[in-house]
């Protein structure tokens, strides 16, 4: 396996554990996210949207380690991509649509992270395709085999 992915890997974990906490912290405390997160209006957040949000982090964060544990999986890959598209698409309406996060520190940071996962890991990732290439040059051996005999 490449540095690049063993790095990647180690990275998904770290945002898993990170997210996990920010579960713990949504569920413990609803005025967390109304203090670092959703400050353009505070009044918005109560207990309901602090646990969906919290459940939402849960399900990201399950789903982005277990792509850690098999990075090679196309389309768990694939589906971890995803969880930070809808990240940063979540983070950037309400601080530019909605104005009901400013951008902090609390919004600037999720939104730094999925943006470089969004950039690096889909720029660069590209061991799956090595894989299919052996995969298809050996299916093809296999077929001309057989139509040789």
């Amino acid at each position: 396996m490449s540095r690049f992915l063993n790095v990647l890997r180690s990275w998904l974990v770290m945002v898993s554990v990170i997210a996990v906490g920010n579960t713990v912290q949504s569920f413990r405390d609803h005025s967390f996210l109304s203090e670092k997160l959703y400050t353009g209006t505070p009044d918005f957040v109560n207990g309901l949207q602090a646990r969906t949000f919290g459940i939402w982090t849960l399900l990201s964060s399950i789903i982005r380690c277990a792509c850690a544990m098999d990075i090679q999986n196309r389309t768990l890959y694939h589906i971890t991509l995803w969880t930070f598209v809808l990240a940063l698409g979540h983070f950037l309406s309400e601080a530019f649509i909605y104005k009901t996060a400013p951008l902090t520190i609390g919004v600037m940071a999720p939104l730094f992270v999925a943006g470089e996962f969004f950039y690096r890991g889909h720029v660069n990732w590209v061991p799956v395709e090595a894989e299919e290439e052996k995969l298809n040059l050996w299916l093809s051996d296999s077929v001309s085999f057989r139509c040789w005999m």
